[in-house]
């Protein structure tokens, strides 16, 4: 459902309305297309305190250009050198003079190193970064964002600063993205990242799950769409689109991970876990059927599938594992105790898999949590509860199924190597959870 109050703001009279009111004035987004890859401006790199990167050649080869006379469309602040409190007082000094020069829809990128438990006073000055980054997003507004990466290597961390300093993170503001040692680095074809890779999608047929196996598409993968055998015509239909295979399987059988395994003989790069269902109700109505439905699609089959594909070896070195988690899971929301229970064991999974994972199999495991995204079941929820979430966020708006698709891809990535245990939240950073 388009969102009417976005189009009226983009309007003289709506803007002059809404100022007038004190009411949310959503900048439209500027997202990735074939047409508009990158953002239009340049970059600005800046630093505060000392520190021992060399971003200079990272930088080059991922975000906008130099930032000459003309706007600046992203900043990049390095603050890994800051070390104590007296040191974040460069961090103000190097934003607050170039803040109002950054474009609608431009990104700002703090780069952070990660906490020394020797050093309370270097942890305390870190940990200041992300209250810091998290607050700024929240009052920058245009459609501008603000992260943070926490990061000892400047080329483990490309993928992820390419993703961050392009339209492809539109919706992504305010979150913590660490990044580790290098792994892989490099993709043979930068315009087709997964070509000669295989990725399988959950719950692929509409929605959110239709917009990643796209995007995978998009990227070269070769994209089996799975879903539930009642949506077959679904799924093959956007797999024809899309060159890729349909799998019609019900994720919650107990052999489902074998009969991903038997239909995938050559193996496996990519595991995308999108399946999901609601039931909601507040726990003092559920009968124990609704819990038991949600938390066996949403948590048990992710867990029994991923175990078997990683056991069995489908899923092969250097693959990629995102599951989809949810706000809901991290914030809570009334009515959804058992969708909440599962997508915050979903958090659990990826946290306590992705070492392991790491270190057995060679595979990273990963997590992306939409907020409120424009999809037909959001465009279902009563109006105002509607509106409310759409502007409960920092960039006061609904997100858009290629936003997850667009994270997801990130995450996906052969050059994200480094990154891993990450529960990256899609949602304009919601006001609910942090």
């Amino acid at each position: 459902m388009a969102d009417r109050y976005l189009r009226f703001t983009g309007t003289a009279p709506g803007r002059f309305l809404t100022q007038r009111l004190g009411l949310p004035q959503p900048a439209a987004l500027t997202r990735w297309s074939a047409e508009r890859p990158v953002l239009d401006g340049g970059l600005l790199h800046l630093t505060a305190g000392r520190s021992a990167l060399d971003l200079a050649p990272v930088l080059a080869r991922t975000g906008p250009g130099p930032a000459g006379s003309g706007r600046t469309a992203a900043v990049v602040l390095d603050a890994t050198g800051v070390r104590d409190v007296e040191a974040l007082a460069e961090v103000h000094a190097a934003l607050h003079p170039v803040l109002r020069s950054v474009a609608s829809s431009g990104r700002v990128v703090v780069l952070g190193a990660p906490l020394d438990p020797a050093d309370h006073h270097q942890a305390a000055a870190q940990q200041a970064l992300e209250g810091f980054t998290r607050s700024l997003g929240k009052e920058i507004g245009r459609g501008r964002t603000v992260n943070l990466v926490r990061l000892t290597d400047a080329a483990a961390a490309e993928s992820t600063l390419r993703f961050l300093l392009s339209p492809k993170s539109a919706y992504v503001s305010g979150q913590v993205i660490e990044v580790g040692a290098a792994r892989e680095t490099t993709a043979a074809d930068p315009e087709r990242p997964l070509a000669g890779r295989t990725a399988l999608v959950t719950g692929a047929a509409r929605g959110i799950g239709e917009a990643v196996a796209e995007t995978l598409a998009r990227d070269g993968a070769r994209v089996v769409v799975l879903d539930v055998p009642q949506a077959e015509q679904d799924a093959r239909r956007v797999a024809e689109r899309l060159g890729g295979t349909a799998l019609p399987l019900d994720m919650t059988a107990a052999d489902a991970g074998a009969r991903i395994a038997e239909a995938l003989p050559d193996g496996l790069d990519v595991l995308i876990h999108n399946a999901g269902i609601t039931r909601d109700r507040r726990l003092v109505n559920m009968p124990a059927e609704r819990w038991a439905c949600v938390l066996d699609v949403n948590l048990a089959s992710v867990l029994r599938t991923t175990d078997a594909l990683l056991k069995d070896g489908t899923l092969r070195r250097g693959g990629r594992i995102v599951a989809t988690a949810s706000i809901a899971g991290l914030a809570g929301n009334a009515g959804q105790t058992n969708y909440g229970a599962s997508k915050a064991g979903v958090v659990g999974m990826v946290r306590s898999l992705a070492p392991r994972a790491l270190d057995e199999h060679g595979v990273t495991v990963n997590a992306v949590a939409p907020g409120f995204i424009e999809t037909k079941m959001t465009a279902a929820v009563p109006l105002f509860i509607r509106e409310a979430g759409r502007r409960m966020n920092s960039l006061a708006q609904g997100g858009l199924p290629a936003d997850v698709a667009e994270t997801t891809a990130w995450l996906a990535h052969p050059a994200s190597g480094a990154v891993n245990g990450q529960v990256v939240r899609v949602c304009g950073q919601s006001l609910l959870g942090a």
